[in-house]
Parts: structure tokens; sequence; C-alpha cells
């Protein structure tokens, strides 16, 4: 990188705090109120979210707290995104990201389009460029659910439009940004909390780790040998840590990262993509299965948390997946919120960045 992660995020603003209005619009996890923040950014400086990277702490911060304002008051931002326009193209299949993101956006009184490419890769037929350069004569945002990191970078590269990571095989931000909120909403102070990552140090491990970092959290991230996170994000994630005082350590046994944690995360051993490795995975991760006697090495309030699918009897038994701790389904409903927050402030939530040339 031209200068240093964390000194990409030391000029952004927080954010402006406005007057928090009064409304009898609330939300409930597990039955308890949460509040509802009250700051709104007025100038949102960035115009893709490829990577957490790019929102940095005080983008991180911004959408954990706009999501909260939009799920205490949704009917605010009914007509937030009237006549705007997205796109989705999904490589891989989806429940979760493809309903939330078109609920979202329709919630905010927007349209979207959905391209399923799950035959084909984005550029099979001509060019990312020219995919771009048309797309951002059509509509006002771009979603991509791809295989490679790249696709997503080169279609931010080209478009002079917003364009949203929804899944790569590096990054996964829109979750780790719904998992953070779901943290939020139990335990308030995330400064005060640990989360435990056991499993494959995959995209969703990856997110974590760099959204962690931005928040001044903690975490514990516990893999098999040769399953470690990718090396850059470690190291960007403690870049931005030393600014932030968050702290990270990744480890190899789990027992050790689930010790006395407020929460414990796993994730698919095979992620798609790695049919071909699953007969071979099933071998090294049992134990790294999170069940009810790892959950027990935990903190007494410790709650537990999957991206979902979850291969249930795999990586998490239906002890724990069905259990009071499990907040899977919150974390599932807070995507929403997330992405919601996101398009907002790409498309709605203050100045836009100049448009970048088709010609550059």
């Amino acid at each position: 990188m031209s200068q240093s992660t964390a000194a990409r995020y030391k000029s952004q603003p927080a954010g402006a705090r406005v007057q928090k209005k009064e409304s009898t619009l609330n939300s409930h996890v597990q039955g308890r109120i949460a509040a509802a923040p009250e700051r709104v950014p007025q100038v949102f400086w960035c115009p893709d979210l490829v990577s957490t990277r790019d929102l940095g702490p005080a983008g991180v911060d911004a959408v954990l707290n706009l999501a909260g304002v939009m799920k205490s008051r949704p009917a605010d931002f009914r007509r937030a995104l009237a006549g705007r326009q997205m796109v989705m193209f999904f490589e891989k299949p989806s429940l979760r990201t493809r309903l939330t993101f078109e609920a979202g956006m329709a919630s905010l009184g927007g349209t979207t389009m959905f391209v399923d490419q799950t035959h084909e890769r984005i550029d099979a037929r001509e060019t990312l460029s020219d995919v771009a350069h048309n797309l951002e004569r059509w509509v006002d945002l771009i979603v991509l659910r791809t295989f490679s990191q790249q696709t997503i970078d080169d279609m931010a590269r080209h478009a002079s439009v917003p364009v949203i990571n929804a899944l790569s095989d590096l990054e996964h931000p829109c979750q780790a940004l719904a998992d953070y909120l779901t943290l939020v909403e139990r335990f308030g102070d995330l400064k005060k909390i640990c989360l435990a990552y056991v499993g494959d140090g995959n995209n969703v491990a990856h997110s974590l780790l760099l959204t962690c970092a931005c928040l001044g959290s903690s975490i514990r991230v516990a893999t098999p040998a040769g399953y470690a996170p990718n090396p850059q994000i470690v190291a960007d994630a403690r870049e931005i840590a030393a600014e932030t005082g968050a702290e990270i350590q990744l480890l190899t046994d789990p027992h050790e990262a689930v010790a006395g944690a407020d929460a414990i995360y796993t994730d698919a051993w095979a992620s798609m993509g790695q049919e071909r490795e699953v007969e071979r995975r099933a071998q090294i991760f049992p134990p790294y299965q999170v069940n009810p006697e790892l959950m027990a090495e935990a903190a007494s309030h410790a709650v537990f948390m999957h991206c979902l699918p979850a291969h249930r009897g795999l990586e998490v038994t239906d002890a724990v997946m069905d259990s009071l701790q499990s907040v899977v389904f919150e974390q599932a409903e807070n995507r929403l919120h997330v992405q919601k927050a996101i398009l907002y402030l790409l498309l709605g939530g203050g100045d836009r960045l100049p448009a970048r040339s088709a010609h550059a």
C-alpha cells in the first residue's frame, strides 16, 4: 500500500451529532430494548465498500450507529432512497445476503435488479471494465457476491457508482458489521468484550479481525496449523489495532481461545468453492467443533455466533445452535439493518466524492 493502513483513517471524521428524534418504534433483542444511537454522519467519505479497510474505525462506527437508528426508527427512512436503483450480481448462491439487500433497498424506497451469475463468472462474456461502464449508466449502486476479491476490486476501480462487497473468498464485510451490531446490542461497550473465533481462517474470520481492530475490541482466532488467516489481513488488522487499542491473538488451541470469552463464533469448515476439500477438512477440524463442552469454557454469559448456513453436527452441534446462548438469528436479522445503513451512507447520507472517469 502507498501509505500505512492506520494512517489512512487519522483524518477521517467520526461523524457529527444530530438531534435525537423521539419514536415509539423500538427493536428488541431477546426481549430487551436496544437504545437508538444519536450519531448520524453528515459527510461520508467512502465511495465503495470493497473491504472493511475502506471504512476504517470512523466508518465502522458510522455504519453501526446508523444501523441502530434505522433499526429503531425504520419509518423515518422509508423514502430515503426513492428513485435509486441497485443491481446485484451473485456468482454464489445466497439466502440471507440476497434477501436482506433486496428487503433493505425496498424498505428505503429503492428498487433492485438481480442477476444470477452462478452459471458463469461476471466477466465471462465481456471485460469487467466494459460491464462496469454499462452498469454505471443504468444504476446507482452495484452489489457483488463473487469468488475472487479481484473482481470486486476491479469493478470498484472501473465503475463511477458505489460498489459493495457482499462476499468474496477474501472478505465478508457486511456479515462482520452485522455480527458486531449484535454484540453491541447484547453487551454495550465493545472495548470490554472478547470474541473467540474457532475454525477455518476464512473470509468471515478476516472481516471479523478487521472490524474488531477498527472498534478497539478484542478477538482470539484459533485455527488448525495451515489454516490461519491471510497474513496481509492480519498485518492490516494489527496496524489498525495499534491506533485503536484492539487486542488480536492468533492461536491453534480452541480451548485457549474460548477460555472466559464473551462470544464464541464459528463458520463452515469448508467454504463455497472448497467442495473438493470437504473430506480432508473433516479429518482435521473436529477438535474445533463448538459443542456444550467447549461453550462451558467461555464466560457464563457467553453467546454463540454463526454466519449461517450452519452444518449441524460438524462445526456446531444442535445443542449449541438451539440453545438460549445462540444469537445466530439476531445476527441474520442485523444483516438487514447494517446493509440499509451502508446503502444510505453510500447513496444518500452525505457528500459524495467526485465521480471517477470511465476512461481512467
